[in-house]
């Protein structure tokens, strides 16, 4: 039997008993959740229960700190009603999902490694693969506790092909799973999409990609995206890595064109090496190019503090349009 969860604002919904988490069930519903990562992270998804019983999946997820916890605070990604309930939270039309999310079985159909402990893992769904650039899955890595967000780095297509770039972490369960337990022919199930970091088609703005990691993969949708859809704009890519071999976006796309510039820059190659190009982490790269902002949309995704560098550059000394900011904080 459903539980009616209710909005001290008015709204509500029903949360089926296949549902996960009070997150994502706003999300099937079509409502304005506020969220950015859905794994426990970013800590956007924060709520007070008024009333009900509420079952936490993940106590010491970092995206509350002590005090929020001790004041009463909850994250709807980590948090599963029990009963009928009564949430406080300011839903956002911003954050309205333009593509509802299904959980869809699938299939890995092939692996293929772009750079050293990364790799690009491949799935099939019977239905079609329907997302927006930019967006990103959840999906439950075998035998490992709590869901993980990757983002898709191919197109949407009908033929239910779905592409995650997965970087091997040191001590990280999830992504040591997915390396080590999954093998081609496995299934497990993908629930997408989320996310509000996507390609945005309703403007000629010129765009800026900036990508460290395994963020490469929602910016190589991005970027396929712009391609796609043509137009005179330009496409500035700029990949950060450690050294040559960690660098993969041409793996992603191979499209030459004179539309599209590539700035890469390594952040620790040997000075005797016969690289040729920046060096240094990106953010400053990128700092050294004036872009106009209010002609200029910008992505990036990447390692935390990447993302917190590139967020000071464009909001604190550069004064970007929020609007024209797009990032999630997952990576």
């Amino acid at each position: 039997m459903a539980h009616r969860i209710q909005f001290a604002s008015g709204e509500s919904f029903a949360f089926a008993p296949d549902e996960d988490t009070l997150l994502r069930g706003a999300l099937r519903a079509g409502l304005g959740f506020p969220n950015d990562c859905g794994v426990g992270g970013c800590g956007n998804c924060r709520f007070e229960l008024v009333s009900g019983e509420i079952e936490t999946l993940w106590a010491e997820a970092p995206g509350l700190s002590e005090r929020e916890r001790k004041r009463g605070r909850r994250l709807a990604c980590q948090s599963k009603p029990a009963g009928d309930c009564v949430v406080k939270v300011r839903l956002d039309d911003e954050c309205r999902p333009e593509i509802v999310a299904s959980r869809l079985p699938a299939r890995l159909t092939a692996m293929r490694e772009i750079a050293p402990g990364m790799a690009e893992f491949v799935f099939r769904t019977e239905a079609p693969a329907r997302f927006l650039p930019g967006q990103f899955a959840v999906m439950q890595p075998p035998g490992v506790a709590g869901a993980r967000a990757y983002s898709m780095s191919n197109l949407p297509n009908d033929g239910g092909e779905w592409r995650f770039v997965v970087r091997r972490m040191a001590g990280g369960k999830g992504s040591n799973a997915m390396f080590d337990a999954l093998k081609v022919g496995d299934a497990l199930t993908i629930d997408a999409p989320y996310g509000r970091a996507h390609w945005r088609s309703g403007n000629s703005h010129d765009v800026v990609c900036v990508a460290g990691g395994s963020g490469i993969g929602p910016i190589a949708s991005i970027v396929l995206a712009a391609l796609r859809d043509g137009g005179q704009r330009r496409i500035h890519v700029f990949e950060g890595a450690r050294t040559q071999a960690d660098l993969c976006f041409r793996k992603l796309v191979s499209t030459e064109t004179e539309r599209l510039v590539y700035a890469p820059a390594l952040s620790a190659e040997p000075e005797k090496s016969v690289w040729a190009g920046a060096r240094g982490f990106i953010h400053a790269h990128v700092e050294a190019h004036a872009f106009p902002v209010e002609a200029t949309e910008f992505y990036f995704a990447g390692p935390p503090p990447m993302v917190e560098a590139m967020n000071d550059l464009l909001v604190m000394r550069w004064r970007a349009p929020l609007g024209h900011i797009h990032t999630d904080k997952f990576f």
